[in-house]
Formats: C-alpha cells, structure tokens, sequence
C-alpha cells in the first residue's frame, strides 16, 4: 500500500515504476482514503498503542493506493525493496530510504507474509 505522505510528495508513479523494474507486476490497483473502520481492522494490533492517534491523523490524512503485486517470492522480495519500517535506518537505495521520513511516515506498507498478504488483499478489495 502506498501511504499518504508518498502520495503527497506525488512520488506514487515513481514507486510503482521501482516495483515493475524489479520485475514485479502490478495486478491490480486501488485508490481509496482510510476510514476509520478499515484503519482499525489493519492496525488492530496498534490501536492501544499510545501513537495511536499520530496514526490514525496521518493515515486518513490523504488518499492511500493499494496494489497487488505479483512475482516469485512477491512478499520476500518486496520487502527488500521498500526497506525496513524505520525510513531512517532503511538500506541506501529502498523506497523507504528514497522517500520516507520516519518509522510511521514511510511511504509504503507492504504484507510480512504471505498469509497476511491474501488477509491484506480481502480487506482491501474484497477479495483477488
């Protein structure tokens, strides 16, 4: 998912661009904004967290894009190339490292696993 800090920055077309470069393909796409619901559900484990509402001003605070990204070893792989969370301590060259600010403005959201990635796809379209 492609945060709202990135949109802002207009950095999206960039970031999709890296993610087709590294030999991915984007399947599918949405533009959406973040209600409160859905951002709950995806940061339920968070919601109790005492930057919870750092979060949630930042996270609604723009358009969102979702993308199902497909190749061998999708998530793996597109975990390398956003970078670690925090954009600060991310390696030279990830997305993260290029555009993100902070451990929360960092421009990308991506799945930890595969499991989470079809959890992810149903909460954001319904399904594939």
């Amino acid at each position: 998912m492609i945060k709202p800090d990135a949109m802002a920055k207009k950095v999206d077309g960039e970031i999709k661009k890296r993610i087709t470069n590294a030999g991915f393909k984007i399947t599918k796409e949405k533009k959406f904004t973040m209600s409160d619901a859905l951002l709950r559900d995806h940061y339920a484990h968070l919601v109790h967290k005492p930057f919870w509402g750092e979060l949630t001003e930042f996270m609604t605070s723009g358009p969102c894009i979702g993308l199902i990204v497909e190749g061998k070893n999708a998530v793996a792989r597109m975990r390398e190339i956003i970078g670690v969370t925090d954009s600060r301590l991310a390696a030279p060259g990830t997305i993260r490292k290029d555009y993100g600010v902070d451990n929360m403005v960092n421009v990308m959201h991506g799945s930890d696993s595969p499991e989470n990635a079809e959890i992810e796809i149903k909460r954001f379209f319904g399904g594939k």
